[in-house]
């Protein structure tokens, strides 16, 4: 009896650390343009639009599409900011009053005046693999 739960706990403890990473793969699917780039930033609530992404990533436009993957995240609650680099100057241009001069979406795509929110673009990874799209 003891070899037999020994076997099953071996078997459990194994099958536990022979887990595929858990990934995220995003894509956008609406790009104007193919110029530039699209990059995407995976945040958690502590650094939502206030310090940098937990992971960042960007990546050629072919046919107004794009798309990264995340690898080898934690179970937890993200977000995702992505924007259209269409100068390819790795960073978000703003008009003179603020307004976004490059197209721009997050994570459950909720656009609302302003600038996104944790609570309409959060959403939860669990132990498997996800794959999100978002609109410009």
């Amino acid at each position: 009896m003891k070899t037999l739960i020994t076997i099953c706990l071996i078997a459990l403890s194994l099958n536990a650390f022979s887990q595929e990473p858990v990934k995220l793969e995003v894509k956008v699917t609406n790009a104007t343009t193919d110029e530039g780039t699209v990059q995407f930033g995976l945040y958690t609530q502590d650094n939502f639009m206030k310090a940098p992404p937990l992971k960042s990533a960007g990546s050629l436009i072919k046919d107004g599409k794009a798309s990264v993957v995340f690898e080898n995240l934690e179970p937890g609650i993200y977000a995702v900011i992505s924007f259209h680099d269409a100068n390819a100057n790795n960073k978000m241009d703003f008009e003179a009053n603020g307004m976004p001069k490059e197209s721009y979406g997050t994570s459950n795509n909720s656009m609302t005046m302003g600038p996104p929110s944790w609570e309409d673009s959060k959403f939860e990874i669990g132990n498997e693999s996800v794959s999100i799209e978002i609109r410009f």
